[in-house]
């Protein structure tokens, strides 16, 4: 278990959200999405990766994206109006965030940004995504994860 709340928690807390906490070991260095669902013995269907992109307007957008799927830049320019739009480098990561790479909730970032979950999402009734922290995963409703993010649903991955 966490010794101390993540701010995503503490969000949810204060919302009276729902949640499980899932916490593994990241001392090994493997800390990519297909090697934490492993890890903690989830399909990798219901986990979830958050990024972070920035516009060419200058704005920043999170997209939260199933963990075995590519972001669309074209498609994730479209649904934030944006003639392109490219992720931001892990160096500049917890400047706009909060968060460092690894450990980029979609919830509790500095700012709310606009936030797009991929339809994908839409299937299953909870996901799994970043707590906050590395090693720390928070699971919830879909449902849930849209109202604290303000999230839009859209199809943003690429197509295998």
């Amino acid at each position: 278990m966490v010794k101390e709340k993540t701010n995503a928690m503490r969000i949810l807390d204060q919302k009276k959200i729902p949640y499980n906490v899932i916490t593994y070991d990241s001392q090994d260095g493997k800390i990519d999405g297909i090697s934490v669902a492993r890890k903690i013995g989830k399909d990798i269907q219901f986990v979830y990766k958050t990024l972070v992109t920035q516009g060419s307007s200058g704005s920043i957008y999170v997209f939260v994206i199933p963990v075995e799927s590519e972001l669309d830049l074209k498609k994730a320019a479209q649904a934030t109006g944006e003639k392109n739009v490219a992720l931001v480098q892990a160096k500049d990561m917890e400047k706009w965030t909060g968060y460092i790479r690894g450990g980029c909730s979609p919830i509790g970032m500095k700012k709310l940004y606009p936030t797009f979950i991929d339809s994908s999402a839409s299937q299953f009734e909870q996901i799994v995504v970043s707590g906050g922290k590395i090693g720390v995963l928070i699971e919830l409703s879909v449902d849930a994860l849209q109202s604290v993010t303000k999230a839009v649903l859209q199809e943003v991955v690429k197509k295998k």
